[in-house]
């Protein structure tokens, strides 16, 4: 894989990144400038955004949010973005709702209070424009002209709309077997969408490839050579889910895996507000969701294992569908040190999932979701997820993107002729 790199310094004086002032291995811990790299050079771990977070008064810190916008950029003291991103133009994602799921609770047998944090809200419908957002600030930080992604099928549009809007030209990699709903979203704002004949990894690899490549000159990848500022935006998840609840922490969540890195983000958010003073310190769980035919993190996890041995996928959980996790090893980490836990469900467990969301709340999830609904069901009737505590379940996407999983089992109830006796013969009267 070829690898950007720049010179190891404590700071960046040419790129406005907000309260970003470097970026830090995480294995290493060794410091680079903010640039558009994502592997460090000393041990080939991965990067992540470091900050100057703000100091003093946390009550202060806690009204200036709460005045701002009604989206992620109430958040910008906090995330790798210019002072004035609210005035550039973007999708403003985030702020969703977070969803008191009472009928859902007592389905469950949930006591302390179930909640899902609907991000199906979100202009493209799924948590990605989150991520995007924060990317397309790096891509015009570094001058580059051209947005590009390798997805699963909501990265592709997220990163499609969020070019259209910004006026940057797209070219987007998917597997070449994706939902046809996701397909027609990612095509739809006009940028490229290339089909990799094979699976993510696959895509992925490929994407790696074209970075160092010379076709790859002025392009922003913002799951790669973007990746430490792209994956700061599920930090965001954390941040509006404590302010929802009144500036708490949940004391259980349940976050579905993919590369992992939404996890391992959204517990950097929560150990942030508790640095800052903005939440009160005190335990919380983290727990990891996969499906069954491609669930490498929870398999290590079961087995007490450090190092996630990929697998190939095959489930129709095709947003989580990624064999070779990178952030696997982490995920692991932080679900042990919370005392948290790992889980997958078969393909049948997450259509019934998905059916009973909607049954119960209105809400109509993809099959990620289906996925940590289902995880989040079978973990309480275990007694793994402790029913009397307050308990987070996150949805990362819209249904309408994967009717496929959906549409064998689902359907009309009757179909009658125009006249009351009909109706009554069906048994609906």
């Amino acid at each position: 894989m070829a690898v950007q790199t720049v010179a190891t310094t404590d700071s960046a004086d040419t790129v406005d990144l907000g309260p970003a002032s470097g970026l830090s291995c995480r294995e290493c811990g060794e410091r680079f400038a903010l640039g558009p790299i994502f592997a460090c050079e000393a041990c080939f771990g991965p990067l992540e955004v470091a900050y100057d977070l703000p100091s003093g008064d946390a009550e202060e810190l806690r009204k200036r949010i709460e005045s701002g916008p009604e989206n992620i950029w109430r958040y910008a003291p906090l995330l790798p973005v210019p002072a004035d991103v609210a005035s550039k133009p973007n999708l403003n994602p985030g702020f969703t709702k977070l969803v008191q799921a009472d009928n859902l609770a007592r389905e469950l047998g949930v006591t302390g209070g179930l909640w899902v944090k609907d991000d199906s809200g979100n202009p493209t419908h799924s948590f990605k424009d989150r991520v995007v957002a924060q990317a397309i600030e790096a891509a015009r930080a570094f001058g580059f002209t051209t947005l590009s992604c390798s997805s699963t099928g909501n990265l592709a549009g997220a990163v499609g709309a969020a070019a259209a809007r910004a006026g940057f030209r797209s070219c987007v990699f998917i597997p070449h077997d994706l939902e046809q709903g996701k397909v027609v979203m990612a095509a739809v704002y006009g940028g490229e969408l290339v089909g990799i004949e094979g699976n993510y990894d696959d895509v992925n690899r490929f994407c790696s490839e074209l970075i160092g490549d010379p076709a790859g000159e002025g392009w922003g990848f913002v799951n790669v050579n973007l990746r430490p500022y792209y994956a700061e935006g599920s930090k965001t998840l954390a941040y509006e889910i404590c302010e929802q609840l009144g500036w708490r922490l949940p004391d259980q969540i349940v976050i579905p895996i993919a590369s992992g890195s939404q996890l391992t983000k959204i517990d950097k958010g929560l150990q942030e507000l508790i640095r800052l003073g903005l939440v009160e310190d005190r335990p919380y769980k983290i727990f990891g969701a996969q499906a069954e035919g491609c669930s490498p993190v929870s398999v290590a996890f079961k087995a007490g294992h450090e190092v996630v041995r990929p697998q190939k996928p095959d489930t129709i959980a095709k947003s989580l569908a990624i064999g070779n996790p990178a952030d696997g090893p982490y995920v692991l980490d932080i679900c042990r040190r919370t005392g948290g836990a790992v889980e997958d469900v078969t393909d049948e467990e997450i259509v019934d999932a998905i059916k009973l969301l909607a049954r119960t709340e209105g809400i109509f999830t993809e099959t990620a979701g289906g996925t940590t609904l289902g995880v989040a069901k079978k973990l309480i009737e275990a007694g793994v997820i402790d029913p009397a505590l307050t308990t987070v379940v996150v949805n990362t996407g819209d249904g309408l993107k994967t009717l496929d999983a959906v549409a064998p089992t689902t359907g009309m109830s009757a179909v009658i002729r125009p006249n009351l006796d009909s109706f009554r013969e069906a048994g609906l009267a």
